[in-house]
């Protein structure tokens, strides 16, 4: 268990684990508050549930995955724990949601039924392991275990 949590005072996993929560916050915003145009959680949940098929459980741990994980990576608590939970939601995303429509982003809108392929996701989860391996680095939660 500590070495789960062990980590440096290095700058690579603070800047790995934040540069990664920002990028996850407007997404978390959007799901859970309705920030930025976005459904907010009932939206989102109907979006999840109906439209992308997920169970009801499934919805629910994907959007706390996101949302709690994004505030864990800005903290540096739990990090490695995080990284993993973060790297299986944007697993799952690709697999079941974003392979059918191949690698790219849709940045002109110009993707079949307006898909997005899963660039961004392959991002995340290169982050994700690096974080994994690297721990919270400095000014995290983390390294007052150590």
């Amino acid at each position: 268990m500590q070495q789960l949590f062990a980590t440096d005072n290095n700058l690579t996993g603070f800047v790995l684990r934040v540069t990664l929560g920002l990028v996850l916050f407007p997404h978390a915003a959007q799901k859970m508050f309705g920030w930025f145009g976005g459904p907010g959680l009932s939206g989102e949940m109907t979006h999840m549930t109906e439209h992308a098929g997920l169970p009801y459980l499934v919805a629910v741990l994907a959007i706390l995955v996101e949302c709690l994980g994004m505030v864990l990576l800005v903290t540096g608590t739990a990090t490695r724990i995080t990284a993993v939970a973060i790297f299986g939601l944007f697993l799952g995303m690709i697999v079941f949601i974003h392979w059918k429509d191949g690698f790219f982003m849709n940045w002109f809108g110009k993707m079949p039924a307006g898909g997005e392929g899963f660039e961004y996701h392959l991002l995340v989860l290169g982050m994700c392991i690096a974080i994994f391996i690297q721990g919270g680095g400095r000014w995290s939660v983390d390294r007052l275990w150590n």
